[in-house]
């Protein structure tokens, strides 16, 4: 049966008339398929158990999908399942390809809800397909015996009810509550039509941001050009090779091109350092003196 048809009407009605397989005719179909690649034995089967795809996809009409789409994904998950079926399990190929129209079509759901993925866990499809359903019942019974339940009782209730963590309940509630909606909707309340995404706060470097970094990073440069410049060559040598390369060189590679210790190249770093230490401290100082 082609998949393709834009009337699911159509469709229903032809898989109405499909013949009603026995189990052995079901088995020689399903071997044919498995073992001989045969592709009439395959379209017969699918076309058998169309009807059973069609009644599971109708099940998810009230997800607003498109009964045609609904409908072909039913299909699909149908094909996958008589491409995996193995015959020799003794299990009717009706009830091995429930699970897998059920797994295509809430794929194709989830896929759709929204723009933002919805969830692809086991425990989020979970909560998907039943946390409605279980809150209604949660939230009539809390009534009937006169308890009135917060928000977060609620989620509690459901988390344990449906076995999933609190934390996804908490997130699925946030999806399932509002849909997509676009910023480049304009604002009802605007009068010079304005769209949502002028109002969105700008969280780049604002261009006064941007000039005191730059102000503050050249005046750092030229601190440390002062320093460098208050040292002896070797200090000046050895800073450079371990701070400013893009890979340091050791202590001990040092000492071997100076001819000296690695303690004394540690020695004499660390004297560099403290020199640079008390210049920056000096020009902090004069500037601060100047601001005062």
């Amino acid at each position: 049966m082609p998949l393709d048809t834009s009337n699911d009407m159509s469709m229903s009605r032809q898989a109405m008339k499909a013949e009603l397989l026995d189990a052995e005719t079901e088995l020689r179909l399903a071997y044919a398929w498995r073992d001989e690649r045969d592709e009439q034995a395959l379209h017969r089967l699918i076309t058998a158990y169309m009807r059973l795809a069609i009644s599971m996809a109708a099940k998810f009409k009230r997800y607003g999908a498109p009964m045609n789409d609904l409908i072909q994904e039913a299909g699909l998950g149908l094909m996958k399942a008589a491409d995996k079926f193995d015959p020799d399990r003794g299990v009717r190929f009706s009830t091995y390809a429930v699970w897998w129209i059920k797994a295509s079509i809430q794929d194709y759901v989830m896929r759709n809800w929204s723009m933002v993925r919805t969830g692809s866990t086991s425990s989020q499809k979970s909560l998907f397909f039943n946390m409605r359903r279980v809150q209604a019942r949660l939230e009539r019974e809390a009534a009937s015996d006169g308890i009135a339940l917060d928000r977060h009782q609620l989620h509690e209730k459901i988390a344990s009810e449906i076995g999933v963590p609190l934390r996804d309940v908490e997130m699925m509630d946030g999806r399932l509550a509002g849909s997509d909606f676009s910023l480049n909707a304009v604002q009802a309340a605007d009068e010079d039509g304005r769209e949502w995404i002028d109002a969105l706060e700008d969280d780049g470097d604002q261009a006064a941001e941007t000039v005191e970094h730059r102000h503050d990073t050249e005046q750092l440069r030229e601190w440390l050009l002062t320093a460098m410049q208050r040292l002896n060559s070797r200090e000046r040598f050895i800073v450079r090779e371990r701070k400013l390369r893009d890979v340091p060189r050791t202590l001990e590679s040092l000492g071997q091109e100076l001819g000296l210790s690695k303690e004394r190249i540690r020695q004499l770093e660390a004297a560099a350092f403290q020199k640079m230490r008390k210049s920056l401290e000096a020009q902090s100082r004069e500037v601060q003196d100047l601001l005062a």
